[in-house]
């Protein structure tokens, strides 16, 4: 079975990390990159059992290297992953046949007139040594394939 380790970066995230990490059940480690946060964001995630790993603000190269499993999860830590996209994911790692390099996701995102959707999936899921990175996520392929279900990007407060 495959593993995967969710990688999330955050920063003064204390009061919407916990809704970030309730659903990253499909996950066998949780990694969170803190870049200085001075509220509850490492107990939070301490809480839920992720490992932490501190570095200065706009460092994030290293950190998909440092996953203990072969595959790597990026998410803000606004984001969530909804019931579909975990059902997904569990899929994935049973499935023996798939020789997919990268995977991508469709984000949808809430705003105060309601949810949008967007239509591009993004490139979320890639082995742990994968060398194209746009900031803390990786940048997007055009061959990747997009998994079913919603990654939920909550803006709002």
């Amino acid at each position: 079975m495959r593993e995967i380790t969710a990688v999330v970066h955050t920063q003064d995230d204390g009061l919407r990390i916990g809704r970030c990490l309730e659903t990253l059940y499909p996950c066998d480690e949780i990694l969170i990159v803190d870049h200085g946060s001075k509220d509850g964001t490492v107990r939070v995630a301490q809480e839920y059992g992720a490992r932490i790993m501190r570095a200065p603000t706009g460092s994030a190269e290293q950190a998909p290297r440092l996953a203990s499993s072969s595959w790597v999860l990026c998410l803000d830590a606004r984001e969530s992953l909804s019931e579909g996209l975990a059902a997904s994911l569990y899929e994935w790692k049973t499935e023996l046949s798939s020789q997919q390099r990268v995977f991508s996701m469709f984000v949808r995102e809430e705003t105060r007139e309601g949810w949008i959707e967007n239509p591009t999936p993004q490139t979320r899921l890639v082995p742990a040594l994968w060398d194209h990175w746009h900031g803390t996520l990786p940048a997007n392929d055009a061959s990747a394939c997009a998994l079913e279900g919603d990654l939920l990007r909550f803006v709002l407060p």
